[in-house]
């Protein structure tokens, strides 16, 4: 048994005293905590205080215990105590990054109690000083009376009944449990008190125990065989429970009930895992939590109760899934509120909704399960209205969130189309052409990605209205960035995504944070951030939402990825098909998404205030010299440097070629620049820049004149073509790299047809060694550092830090012409 240390509860409930009322404004701002003080009916003099945290806290890494139902007191030699102790809060598989199945895989260790997951509310049981029991739901003890019994008066008394049929007291069990420093915890299902989904008729009514809690601050609960031990000595009825060795074994277990919804012949929501986790390989495992809950039938259930009470208020009842079952279950709930009007009363008070589920049931002669499983079989009535197209994945966003990795990554698993509201081009009617072009490749794919920030309702509202203009059935999902409430969650986002964002520089359509000063960025990214509105599906018009998936903006792009295919795997098996992708198939998804880089460009400055005439984007440097407006001498003072681009294409399917394959170590900087997107959008060999221009004069004034005379050519023969100086091979020979820039070593050869313009079957290089700079660590890393890396490389100077390289097999060679690149405008 684990006893409480004075001291320790002493500094726990200061720490709460401390964050009582606090708004906790980001991680640093501290947790938010709600103090409710009771005075303990029946008990002498005792009050007790109840300690709450907002949902949102429990996510956090800082809290002083992660207790979900927390009671403390006074002892009349005036310490404090801990008298009620609930679980941590757990969460469902995929619904933080603990939950995910690679961690649980790696962290925790069986054996692996599987409780079925009673429908009821939580009852909480202990012992006071003075052998008084104490009942409590999850934050209150309830108020005496005989009207309207609150939970925790509920739960007293059907302790009271259970206590009695094995001849025991409630002063017996609170004197157990204040010598064990205990809390029971069992489940309050009784359809005569409350009315949940599932049925918990009087043959089975009562409080099932399904755990015993030590009453100190770090979670510590006794195995399934203990409580079972306990519920039979004291007349509780017992959760069910079944024990897996193995976690594979869990997973299938778990997939199989999932099928039908149901376990040993009953409906149940899920199961509660119980298990030992570690974070550390040298920390104790403690004991943890995790559930799985059903998504059908239970769904359903849920969908036949809200649209009933929709029709009893006289309100056109609104559903998305299970379609023409719903419609079949509403005539016959319509037939029996018809024949007895108290039944819309008693409904809307929680009575008699599974009497009528249950007799519409009776009436086709199915379960629920039943149901489930024709509808996943595609039999009866068109599975169950089971989405087969049209669907429109809308995410809910601000800037850097990700959501662009996301979409190109469900591109590569299952083909959906990809509308990019950043290719839509001009100012005016954006809206329009956006949805226009959503329409359109819905008549192609079965889902399409409205890849949009989409963060403000209005925005929401016009996708919904245009798009289901032309496609009448659409069926709309949120892919919902949480960012609220907002002052628990901007600190954490704010950071995340402006790294993101100043990372991958000008590698973006709108935003190029090389360019434009960082202040501008961050100011273009915090008025997204400030406007952005929250999914509320009780409101318009997100009610328009099949599906809404939440996902963490500080999470990876490969974790949402994960969370956002699971959900679409369970919900819409016949847009993506039966078979979930592998772990493999989701990390190759988003590798190919990073790899694919940002080729048309916008500058959004007509979004200003004051409408300024659109200017030429001055993120892409030009390749156009042959301007009609300029003269000769004015295009030669914009020249910036003379270079050989090569294929995007290609080196990139070279470098996943050279480190696909390789150690994690070897392959960290290539990753780390694919997933920050700092890999150069575009490659090409430097042959000299304008800076050098003074250094190596005779170099650049061969190109310069050779430039001014292929420029003299292309306008005697009144062409629109890019001056071409003539053609060139490079041979890629090894990658080299350090923690800051990676660069490809090259050689240059003369093309079979074209001997170098100097005459010695070569193109002059002004650096030392000619290379393609692959891409920098962080925006604060200018690709000209590529210079200093290969002078260090050649003179083995490893003294500010390890150099790798590597061979490139075959020595590729690539075919390429020589061009001239304009100064930014």
């Amino acid at each position: 048994m684990a006893q409480q240390d004075p001291q320790e509860i002493a500094e726990l409930v200061k720490s709460l005293e401390t964050a009582k009322g606090h708004k906790g404004r980001g991680k640093k701002g501290g947790f938010s905590c709600k103090k409710s003080t009771f005075r303990v009916a029946g008990s002498s003099d005792i009050s007790v205080d109840s300690w709450r945290f907002q949902d949102w806290d429990y996510k956090r890494d800082d809290l002083p215990t992660y207790a979900r139902g927390l009671f403390t007191t006074k002892t009349k030699d005036g310490k404090h105590e801990i008298v009620i102790r609930g679980y941590d809060k757990f969460f469902n598989v995929d619904e933080v990054n603990e939950t995910r199945w690679r961690n649980i895989e790696t962290r925790t260790i069986g054996p692996y109690e599987l409780s079925v997951k009673e429908n009821g509310c939580i009852i909480f049981m202990s012992g006071l000083e003075d052998g008084t029991l104490l009942v409590c739901s999850k934050h209150s003890t309830g108020v005496r009376s005989d009207v309207n019994l609150s939970h925790a008066q509920a739960g007293e008394k059907w302790a009271e009944k259970h206590l009695a049929s094995v001849g025991r007291t409630p002063k017996d069990l609170a004197q157990e449990l204040r010598r064990m420093n205990a809390t029971a915890v069992a489940e309050l299902c009784d359809d005569t008190f409350e009315e949940h989904v599932l049925e918990y008729p009087p043959s089975i009514a009562g409080l099932y125990l399904h755990g015993i809690n030590f009453n100190v601050p770090e979670f510590a609960t006794l195995s399934g065989p203990e409580v079972h031990e306990f519920a039979d000595t004291w007349g509780f009825k017992k959760a069910q429970y079944v024990i897996i060795q193995s976690l594979d074994e869990v997973k299938s277990f778990l997939e199989k009930c999932a099928e039908s919804g149901s376990w040993d012949g009953r409906d149940t929501e899920g199961f509660v895992i119980r298990c030992k986790i570690r974070e550390e390989d040298r920390e104790p495992y403690r004991d943890w939590f995790f559930k799985y809950k059903f998504e059908e039938p239970y769904l359903m259930y849920r969908q036949w109760r809200e649209a009933t009470k929709s029709v009893i208020m006289g309100k056109p009842p609104k559903y998305k899934k299970h379609k023409q079952i719903t419609e079949q279950y509403l005539l016959y709930a319509r037939r029996q509120l018809a024949k007895n009007p108290q039944l819309g009363k008693e409904y809307n008070k929680n009575h008699g909704i599974i009497a009528m589920r249950d007799g519409f049931l009776a009436e086709i002669g199915q379960k629920g399960s039943d149901i489930i499983a024709l509808e996943r079989h595609g039999e009866g009535e068109e599975a169950g209205g089971e989405v087969n197209s049209n669907m429109v994945l809308v995410p809910v966003a601000s800037i850097g969130c990700g959501k662009t990795t996301i979409a190109r990554a469900l591109v590569k698993l299952f083909d959906f189309g990809h509308v990019q509201n950043d290719d839509i081009e001009g100012q005016r009617g954006r809206p329009k052409k956006f949805a226009l072009a959503i329409t359109n490749s819905l008549a192609q794919y079965k889902a399409v990605i409205a890849d949009r920030n989409n963060h403000q309702r209005r925005e929401r509202q016009q996708i919904f209205d245009d798009v289901s203009n032309v496609v009448r059935d659409a069926h709309f999902v949120a892919l919902h960035y949480v960012h609220e409430p907002k002052d628990r969650l901007l600190s954490d986002i704010r950071k995340v995504t402006r790294k993101r964002v100043l990372d991958r520089g000008d590698n973006h359509q709108t935003i190029h944070a090389d360019t434009k000063g960082h202040e501008e960025v961050a100011a273009i990214m915090e008025g997204f951030m400030q406007r952005f509105e929250g999914v509320d599906t009780h409101k318009e018009p997100d009610s328009n939402f099949d599906e809404v998936i939440d996902l963490e903006v500080t999470a990876s792009s490969l974790e949402n990825l994960e969370t956002v295919v699971t959900h679409l795997y369970n919900a819409y098996p016949k847009i993506v098909g039966e078979k979930m992708p592998s772990q493999q198939d989701m990390e190759d998804a988003i590798s190919w998404a990073l790899e694919n880089t940002v080729t048309l460009k916008h500058d959004l400055s007509f979004m200003s205030s004051n409408r300024k005439k659109k200017q030429p984007n001055p993120g892409t440097q030009e390749e156009h010299p042959a301007d009609q407006e300029l003269t000769t001498d004015q295009i030669l003072k914009r020249l910036e440097y003379f270079s050989i681009p090569v294929s995007p294409a290609v080196i990139n399917s070279m470098l996943a070629s050279l480190f696909n394959n390789t150690t994690a170590e070897e392959a960290k900087m290539y990753n780390q620049l694919k997933q920050s997107r700092r890999m150069q959008s575009e490659f090409h060999v430097t042959l000299i820049h304008r800076a050098s221009s003074n250094v190596d004069s005779d170099i650049w004034t061969k190109y310069l004149d050779q430039y001014v005379q292929a420029l003299s050519t292309i306008k005697q023969e009144n062409k629109q073509k890019e001056p071409d100086l003539g053609a060139v091979r490079i041979r890629l020979e090894r990658v080299v790299w350090d923690g800051r820039v990676m660069a490809f070593v090259v050689r240059i050869l003369p093309s079979e047809s074209h001997q170098g313009m100097d005459g010695n079957g070569g193109w002059p290089c002004a650096n030392a060694t000619p290379h393609i700079t692959i891409g920098t660590a962080s925006s604060d890393i200018k690709p000209k550092e590529s210079n200093d890396l290969l002078r260090r490389w050649l003179e083995g100077d490893e003294s500010p830090g390890k150099i790798w390289e590597k061979e490139v097999p075959d020595m590729k060679i690539l075919e390429g012409t020589v061009r001239a690149v304009m100064q930014k405008r």
